[in-house]
């Protein structure tokens, strides 16, 4: 597979942050801040952004890095909306929609890295232009505009029941 200890290491922590994103979505309907899923998407998203800005297949600064810098932005600015703007409802739409949008961003490596090593001597595509590794991120987009629409509705309903409660 030839990866470096620091490749290793960003593996392992990307693969506990997408489990804790898959885990969240599932249990809350978004990535959510407040619980330990998100807390440890949040942090290790941030690990393995970082990790990834050391990690270079083809030499130099690269799209990667790039993309990891607008990631490690993204869930920054999150968590700042959802800790600073703790009341304002406005803000869990953007707050929901950047750290959707930070873990779609993270699955175009992943999905790459995967598919072109897994399994290992026999990856299921040859390179980034195969169609696996575009079919697989139509889907994996697709997924990404039906939750964000879900979030929405949900977010809806929750800010209706808030203001209500506060009419009382």
């Amino acid at each position: 597979m030839g990866l470096s200890n620091l490749g290793i290491f960003h593996t392992i922590i990307g693969v506990v942050a997408i489990l804790s994103a898959l885990i969240s979505f599932i249990r809350y309907g978004k990535i959510n801040l407040k619980h330990i899923t998100g807390k440890l998407y949040f942090y290790f998203t941030i690990i393995t952004s970082l990790t990834a800005l050391g990690i270079s297949k083809h030499g130099g600064f690269n799209a990667g890095h790039v993309l990891s810098l607008i990631i490690l932005i993204l869930v920054t600015a999150a968590f700042f909306l959802h800790t600073k703007k703790e009341g304002n409802n406005k803000a869990r739409y953007f707050e929901n929609f950047l750290m959707a949008f930070s873990f779609l961003l993270s699955m175009l490596p992943t999905v790459n890295e995967t598919l072109t090593r897994v399994p290992i001597g026999h990856p299921l595509a040859k390179d980034i232009n195969d169609p696996l590794i575009g079919k697989t991120l139509l889907i994996i987009f697709i997924l990404f505009i039906a939750g964000s629409v879900y979030q929405i509705i949900k977010q809806r309903k929750i800010n209706k029941l808030e203001t209500n409660s506060v009419e009382f």
